[in-house]
């Protein structure tokens, strides 16, 4: 059932966790590499990894006993490290930025718009990992158009990054990321806290 403000609380929770925003130093040093990126490549690429996860990704959970509530455990804990990186600036995960068998971004630019703009910039671990553990708290279908209107900004952040890169300047760019790292942290507590609960019942 459509229910705008679930759609509502899962695009805002999605936004923070995508950062698109804070991304855009990832995106010009990949646009530098490649020569050219393909927005709307990307766009269509990381769109079909989260729905892919979003319908399919309790199915692989469950061959592997895995239930979407202990799944949504460890996402916040994995969604709380995300957020001490944004905060405090350091790199807790490493995630490779180079495109696998290119010894250079421009004999085939097109790569460089799927690995690594799409996955993992935008479709990331912490992105893929949010949109299974809400599905432990929403419906699929908001869950759904939640990230379709997600890839909204996204799409024109990628269209339109050197121009909001020198309207924000490199400080404005680093207080939106952290201002979304606490916005994060306080999802990855809530998400935490409301689903631990259900995992030891009290009788």
């Amino acid at each position: 059932m459509i229910d705008l403000s679930e759609i509502g609380k899962a695009f805002l929770i999605l936004f923070a966790v995508i950062d698109i925003v804070g991304g855009i130093p990832l995106i010009l040093q990949v646009r530098e590499k490649a020569g050219k990126i393909y927005p709307a490549r990307a766009v269509l690429v990381s769109l079909g990894i989260m729905v892919s996860f979003l319908y399919l990704g309790e199915g692989i959970l469950n061959l592997l006993g895995i239930d979407v509530r202990s799944f949504a455990v460890a996402g916040a804990l994995v969604l709380f490290f995300i957020a001490l990186e944004m905060i405090l600036g350091v790199r807790l995960f490493k995630e490779d930025l180079s495109a696998p068998g290119l010894t250079d971004g421009r004999d085939d630019n097109k790569v460089y718009s799927v690995v690594p703009l799409a996955f993992p910039v935008i479709a990331g671990a912490g992105s893929i990992t949010t949109i299974l553990s809400l599905r432990a708290e929403f419906a699929s279908i908001n869950i759904l158009f939640a990230i379709l209107l997600n890839m909204i900004p996204v799409l024109l952040v990628l269209l339109l990054t050197s121009r909001i890169e020198r309207l924000l300047g490199r400080v404005g760019l680093i207080i939106i990321k952290k201002a979304f790292g606490v916005i994060v942290l306080a999802i990855s507590v809530k998400l935490f806290a409301a689903n631990i609960t259900q995992l030891f019942p009290t009788t």
